[in-house]
């Protein structure tokens, strides 16, 4: 389509279900935007969601705030679009917000067109794509095989703008995209409006974390307008103001490059750009430009069932046992792994107020006089990794060592079960590119009146 002039994006948070503020909200929609545009997923929160299906933020969430801002947008006369659905952006997570934006239209008394867009790759596909020899490795660091296709639950790939775009292009009012670029969720209806893509994905770029590009950065309304040869961001609060420092420090979030990042069927080049201070609250930002790759390679994000999980959360303040406490886990691994034999667990203790988040990587000394213990068990059954657990953890709280003070027990357990089953654990199975012939051709779009 043909440009009609600045174009401007709301992005209500950094993640759908994850707050905004009502004020904030209602400025940024005084300033007539064209479009709500908000990511929903990620991987960050690792491979559970991809696995298990269940949604990373609550229905209770979700519905809560989509109900905000579809009445938000169908009051202004604008779309509302939505990118990796649920958290990992699976079918069935599509199909549960879908379900809740038909709820929250019939409450709301409206009429208006849904679109949902499926990323749910086939393994078949895939596996022909292994055969053809046109996936890559991404950061997964080992080749991606038909056997590890094979072990593979769920399967989906970041779709790019074009999906979206064809949904915009067949008049949704509301869309629903499976698992999708976050840059491209915010860098569609621009796009699709005729703007320069590179400038419309480097500031979904920016848009896609919300108000995290502000200070003080939050999960809050962020408002992003895109003209000719540049764009402009401020925050829907006028208690946050966007500066160069903000902006610019988020042009740089997740990046292995600075000035390059790849992406669905281009490669964004970031050399030239520049950040000004225009007024108080907002920053222009100048020179993104993109090329095309030759060939269209989508981003594979697979997950597998790695056996079954069961932890135990304890606290420990004897300065006698914290100053042993190495030595006896290592015991108490031991003594599980001999427990169990012949059958096998992994073992991960977690020891929070000596190395618990960096561990070896930790360069600062230990601080405070209390240790917080997480005793994390996985096995090939529920019933195995409990048994360790509990072998573990009882076995803790009435260990004798040398120099000990406290006879009653070593571990203060905070939960009652102290042994709590997580249920199936994954690990990620795909983390690939793989070359396709088009950039729709795996993500088929749906339209239902409402």
């Amino acid at each position: 389509m043909v440009n009609v002039g600045p174009v401007t994006v709301l992005t209500p948070t950094g993640t759908l279900g994850y707050g905004f503020g009502d004020e904030a909200l209602a400025r940024g929609m005084s300033l007539k935007p064209a479009v709500i545009a908000v990511d929903a997923g990620s991987t960050d929160p690792g491979p559970s969601y991809l696995g298990s299906g269940k949604p990373l933020v609550s229905d209770y969430g979700i519905r809560r705030e989509l109900k905000v801002l579809i009445s938000a947008a169908h009051a202004a006369g604008i779309p509302v679009i939505v990118g990796s659905a649920g958290g990992a952006g699976t079918g069935e997570q599509v199909d549960r917000t879908t379900a809740l934006v038909r709820d929250i239209v019939a409450e709301l008394g409206i009429h208006l067109k849904l679109a949902w867009i499926y990323a749910d790759i086939p393994i078949e596909r895939a596996k022909a794509a292994v055969r053809a020899g046109v996936i890559e490795d991404f950061e997964a660091g080992t080749p991606l095989t038909e056997d590890i296709l094979d072990s593979t639950c769920s399967l989906v790939a970041q779709m790019g703008h074009e999906p979206i775009c064809e949904a915009l292009e067949g008049g949704a009012d509301v869309i629903i995209a499976g698992r999708a670029c976050d840059d491209s969720v915010i860098a569609s209806f621009p796009i699709w409006r005729g703007a320069d893509p590179a400038l419309a994905i480097h500031m979904g770029k920016i848009l896609e974390c919300g108000a995290f590009s502000a200070e003080p950065f939050a999960m809050d309304v962020m408002l992003g307008t895109l003209y000719d040869d540049h764009f402009i961001l401020e925050p829907g609060s006028t208690e946050r103001r966007a500066s160069v420092k903000s902006v610019a420090a988020h042009s740089l979030y997740e990046r292995e490059n600075p000035f390059s990042q790849g992406g669905p069927g281009h490669q964004m080049d970031l050399s030239n750009c520049a950040f000004e201070q225009v007024t108080e609250r907002q920053v222009k930002v100048v020179g993104a430009r993109m090329t095309a790759t030759d060939d269209y390679y989508v981003k594979l994000e697979g997950a597998r069932l790695a056996g079954y999980h069961s932890i135990c959360i304890a606290g420990m303040r004897c300065p006698t046992f914290a100053g042993a406490v190495g030595g006896l886990l290592d015991e108490a691994r031991a003594r599980a792994v001999d427990y169990i034999a012949p059958e096998k667990a992994h073992i991960t203790f977690h020891l929070y107020g000596r190395n618990g988040v960096m561990k070896e990587l930790e360069l600062a000394p230990p601080s405070g006089h209390e240790l917080g213990l997480v005793i994390d068990v996985v096995a090939q059954t529920q019933e195995l990794a409990h048994a360790v657990c509990h072998h573990i953890s009882g076995g803790l709280l009435h260990r004798h060592y040398p120099d000990v003070i406290n006879p009653s027990g070593n571990l203060a357990f905070p939960y009652s079960p102290s042994d709590i089953d997580l249920g199936p654990h994954y690990e990620f199975s795909a983390y690939h590119l793989m070359k396709v012939g088009s950039p729709t051709e795996l993500f088929p779009v749906h339209f239902e009146e409402l």
